[in-house]
C-alpha cells in the first residue's frame, strides 16, 4: 500500500508509516497492543480503516478494543450465554458451557477440554478487564470516562465447516448483538457485521451462502428485525475482497483489509449520523 500510493493518509512526508494521536489501539487475546492507531509491524487488520473512518467523524479521542481469536465459531466458540442446545439430524449440539461440540442423540456426552462459548468467555472477560481498569489502562485519559457507542463483527469463517452452525448462525448473530449490548451496558450502541469476501449473493445454496444470508438478514434496512433498524448495518463485502477466502485471511491482503474495514466504518458513522 505504501509504495503503491494507496491510502495517503497512513504515511508521512518521509514515507513512515503514521500513527493518529486521536485514535487508541488496544488488542487483547490476540493482536495484541496498546498504541496509538496505526500500522505496526508487516501485517494490518481491519482495525486501521475503521478506526480512520470514525476517527474522522468524531470530534472526542476514539478507542478501538479489539478482542479477537482465529478459527473461532459462533455457534461453538463463541455461542453466547444462555443460548439452548439443540437437535439437528439426529445429533445434539452444545448449549453454553456444555461440551462437546456434538454428541448422537439418546448417548451420553464425553466433555473435552473445551465447551461452547468459551471463546466469548475469554474475549470479552479481557475487554471486560480493560474497561474496569480504564484509568490505568489509559493514563492519558485519567478522570475522563468512556461511552461505547458500537461493536464491529468480522467472523464466520469456521461455521462454515458445520452444517448445523451454518443453518442456526443468524439466529446466534441475533443473539449475540443482543447479548453484547446487554453485558456491556450499551443498548443504544450500533452494530455493524462485515460479511464473508468470498461470498457472492448469488451464490449456490450451501453452508456459506446460509451464513451470507444471515448475516445480510439482521442488517435494520432488511425489516427483518423491527428492533435492529437504524442501529445494526450489513457490510457486503464481496466486491471489497481482492482474492482468497476468510479461512487464507484473504490471502494476507492488506487492500482487503483496510477496504473491508474503511467500509465498517463508513456503515458505523452512517449509523451514528441517523440518530443523531
Amino acid at each position: 500500500m505504501k509504495f503503491k500510493g494507496m491510502y495517503p493518509y497512513l504515511i508521512d512526508e518521509k514515507r513512515q508509516w503514521k500513527a493518529r494521536d486521536d485514535v487508541w489501539y488496544r488488542g487483547v487475546v490476540t493482536a495484541t497492543g496498546n498504541r496509538p492507531l496505526g500500522v505496526a509491524g508487516g501485517r494490518i487488520g481491519p482495525e486501521i480503516g475503521f478506526g480512520h473512518s470514525v476517527g474522522n467523524y468524531f470530534d472526542e479521542p476514539v478507542l478501538i478494543l479489539k478482542t479477537s481469536q482465529g478459527n473461532r465459531s459462533l455457534s461453538w466458540d463463541f455461542l453466547t450465554p444462555g443460548s439452548k442446545q439443540f437437535e439437528y439430524k439426529g445429533k445434539i449440539y452444545a448449549g453454553y458451557k456444555e461440551s462437546p461440540l456434538s454428541w448422537d442423540k439418546g448417548t451420553r456426552p464425553e466433555p473435552i477440554n473445551w465447551y461452547a462459548g468459551k471463546q466469548y468467555d475469554d474475549c470479552f472477560q479481557a475487554a471486560h478487564q480493560v474497561l474496569d481498569n480504564f484509568d490505568k489502562e489509559f493514563p492519558h485519559w485519567k478522570g475522563r470516562g468512556y461511552e461505547i457507542e458500537g461493536f464491529a463483527w468480522w467472523q464466520g469463517d469456521k461455521d462454515r465447516y458445520v452444517e448445523a452452525h451454518a443453518v442456526r448462525y443468524e439466529q446466534n448473530l441475533v443473539r449475540l448483538i443482543k447479548t453484547l449490548r446487554k453485558e456491556f451496558k450499551a443498548p443504544q450502541a450500533k452494530f455493524v457485521v462485515a460479511t464473508l469476501g468470498q461470498t457472492a449473493k448469488d451464490a449456490a445454496p450451501s453452508n456459506d451462502k446460509l451464513i451470507l444470508d444471515a448475516q445480510l438478514a439482521v442488517d435494520g434496512t432488511t425489516g427483518k428485525y423491527p428492533e435492529f433498524k437504524g442501529n445494526v448495518s450489513t457490510v457486503y463485502t464481496h466486491p471489497l475482497s481482492q482474492g482468497g477466502a476468510s479461512n487464507s485471511h484473504y490471502n494476507g491482503n492488506a487492500q482487503t483489509y483496510m477496504d473491508v474495514g474503511v467500509a465498517m466504518g463508513e456503515a458505523m458513522v452512517d449509523l451514528l449520523k441517523a440518530a443523531n
